[in-house]
């Protein structure tokens, strides 16, 4: 084996391929050939694609698929802690010794393949997921869907969540250009499930000249919020009394909605009422409106684009706290700063910006604090040089009834997560 531990495979990883990011199939197909695997699956296969409400709805598949006593293999990306989060079977993560192992397998089958990071760890996952023999199969698309590697197997139901604008350096700067991006995933004979309110045409477009099936949301489907549960209704059928779901944000009810209507998509896939009630109740997420301290309550959100914000914004509004909003904020250079910092400013009291100068395409602690002065000037602000420098000044400064809101990246939220683990 050319390495013995899941940190060297991945510190390895990173440098194989020049390119962080190296959108493309080729190599991926021909490794995934090499290695003794098709493009399908023996069972069915759920990808989900989208700009925000991916994770989401990965996960709710996921528990609702457990909770129907269905043996479930899923893939999603980014991790917060441990890579071991990106690949799960029947909801536990992977552990080191299978994934070294897959490791050695891709590596063995690629050749002269310089794989990207993201590539190997798909190939891996695919790999893996054939031996286990599950009743279903979860893929989260990583960045785009045409281009990415996720899309080199073959879906029974693809899904697409909300699209907004992110990536443009890879998927283009405008909600059409992107939206295609995101149509890549789509096939002719499945049936699709999208959750965006106001699709691109360019998703409906595609899925007309590919002739799929795509049901979507306030069209095909849609739901009904009451005061402690929901109805989901699509076309003469409903699903009544549903509990409200374990994730927080009302927008949550349209991402449950996307991955039932997904599951009701299966052929020859029962999913009873009891087990998606269950999973709506059983269903976590990690790093997204995620309270992970009290007194003073300290939220984590992985939030790094204009939509994401607009969310977190509604919930620190829904939220609200009798004392002050503290935010920690730390944000990649190629994502919209302003456009976010703007979006949440009037509930933020005082500004605790980072840098995430130690990441690829990490933005300094001196531009991130440039940002903030710049849009919040009429608030208290402390810049701080790391992510965790900014909670420690942050819960110095909080009283017990406020509270402290860190966002801006998944590098973000990794970094305050295992400060407060570490320390508090």
């Amino acid at each position: 084996m050319r390495f013995q531990s899941l940190d060297e495979w991945l510190s390895w990883q990173e440098s194989l391929n020049p390119k962080e990011i190296d959108l493309g199939l080729e190599r991926v197909s021909r490794v995934l050939h090499r290695v003794g695997h098709n493009n399908h699956f023996d069972c069915p296969l759920i990808t989900v694609a989208g700009t925000n409400g991916k994770g989401s709805v990965v996960a709710f598949l996921e528990a609702i698929a457990l909770a129907g006593g269905y043996a479930t293999c899923t893939y999603s990306s980014p991790h917060l802690l441990r890579y071991n989060e990106r690949i799960r079977i029947d909801g536990s993560e992977i552990d080191d010794e299978s994934l070294c192992a897959a490791f050695e397998r891709i590596d063995q089958a690629r050749g002269e393949e310089q794989l990207t990071y993201f590539e190997f760890g798909t190939l891996a996952a695919i790999d893996l997921f054939m031996a286990a023999k599950p009743d279903l199969v979860i893929m989260e698309i990583g960045l785009g869907g045409r281009l990415d590697a996720v899309n080199i197997m073959q879906p029974s139901v693809a899904v697409i969540t909300t699209i907004a604008i992110d990536h443009t350096d890879w998927l283009g700067t405008d909600r059409e250009t992107i939206g295609l991006e995101k149509a890549g995933i789509l096939r002719a004979g499945c049936p699709a499930v999208c959750g965006d309110f106001d699709p691109p045409q360019s998703v409906i477009n595609h899925a007309v000249k590919s002739a799929v099936e795509l049901k979507l949301i306030g069209h095909d489907f849609r739901v009904e919020p009451r005061t402690e549960t929901w109805t989901l209704h699509a076309n003469e059928n409903s699903l009544d009394e549903l509990p409200l779901p374990a994730l927080a944000g009302e927008f949550q009810l349209a991402n449950a909605a996307t991955a039932i209507m997904a599951l009701k998509s299966l052929h020859g896939f029962t999913t009873g009422v009891d087990a998606i009630k269950q999973g709506l109740r059983d269903v976590r997420l990690p790093g997204r409106f995620q309270i992970i301290r009290q007194q003073p309550v300290v939220i984590v959100d992985v939030a790094h684009n204009l939509q994401a914000a607009e969310s977190l914004l509604s919930q620190l509004k829904a939220h609200d706290c009798a004392g002050r909003t503290h935010a920690v904020v730390a944000m990649l250079a190629d994502k919209p700063v302003a456009d976010v910092i703007k979006a949440v400013s009037g509930k933020i009291d005082c500004w605790y910006p980072a840098g995430l100068e130690s990441v690829p395409r990490g933005l300094s602690a001196a531009h991130m604090a440039d940002a903030v002065e710049r849009l919040a000037s009429d608030v208290k602000l402390s810049a701080a040089s790391t992510v965790a420098s900014a909670c420690e000044q942050a819960l110095a400064a909080a009283a017990d009834n406020d509270r402290i809101i860190v966002f801006g990246s998944f590098y973000t939220v990794s970094e305050a997560m295992r400060f407060f683990a570490l320390h508090y």
